[in-house]
Parts: C-alpha cells; structure tokens; sequence
C-alpha cells in the first residue's frame, strides 16, 4: 500500500473508530473514494462493534465478571486499532483482526 492511499485513507480510518456514528460515517465518506486502507480499518471497527456485544451480553446473562473481561480485552483491542489508524499501519487486531477481515471482506 503506497503512502498516498495511506495518507488520503488516514482521516476517515480515525473517524471510523469514534463510535458506532463514526463508523457508519466512515462508510459513507468512503464509498465514493473506496480507500482500502480506510476500508481495512473499518472492518476492524465491525468486529469491536461485535465484540461489544457479545461482552455486554456475557456481562448480563452468563457472568457479569466474564462480561468486565471481555469487555476489557475489547477496549484494548480498540486502542490497539485507533493507534494503528493514527500512525498509518495496516496491522490487524491480534488474534481476531483477521477473522474481522474475512468475515466482512465484502466491505470494500
């Protein structure tokens, strides 16, 4: 990825990590330019997005220690994205960034 797509994909890749109306923003901006390394970002962002959820489900019907976990563990895979978004790096989530990516490689 050349530093151009980077840095023309930079701002809409930081905004997709504000939120879930941050996300869909992104998206939206990002339609007409398709920017892959803002598109890679926002796949990343979905699977937090879903990674919330199933933490805050945990948290309210399994075990609401579990749930603090997970959702520990997700805030910190969002601040390993927002960096990354920041510096300009393509890295994935570890362990799950590149599910993320297969699961919505249609998003592109």
């Amino acid at each position: 990825m050349t530093e151009n797509i980077i840095k023309e994909g930079k701002t809409l890749a930081i905004v997709s990590y504000l939120t879930f109306i941050g996300l869909i923003i992104a998206i939206i901006m990002n339609l007409e330019k398709r920017n892959p390394f803002t598109f890679f970002h926002i796949r990343q962002m979905l699977g937090l997005i879903i990674m919330l959820l199933v933490s805050n489900v945990s948290e309210k019907y399994i075990n609401s220690w579990f749930g603090t976990v997970l959702w520990i563990i997700t805030f910190v895979c969002w601040l390993y994205g927002l960096y990354n978004a920041f510096t300009g790096e393509k890295k994935p989530i570890p362990v799950v960034g590149e599910l993320f990516q297969d699961w919505f490689r249609k998003i592109n």
